[in-house]
């Protein structure tokens, strides 16, 4: 049987989630990011670029290297 791999993307955390709607912060929870400067390395997946986009004012897409 071959496993599948899917893409990953880089995320990193660029901004506080402070006095954002508690929605927001929970996305961030979600994405593995808690602390400003944070990367997570994550399945590229439709349900993950999603998250990303709510809060891509607080993030970014870092490029592989």
């Amino acid at each position: 049987m071959t496993a599948k791999t899917l893409p990953k993307v880089i995320v990193e955390q660029i901004r506080s989630p402070i006095g954002r709607p508690a929605d927001q912060r929970a996305t961030l929870k979600g994405l593995k990011l808690n602390k400003i400067r944070r990367r997570a390395e994550l399945e590229d997946t439709p349900a993950i670029r999603g998250m990303i986009a709510k809060v891509a004012h607080l993030v970014r897409v870092v490029e592989n290297d």
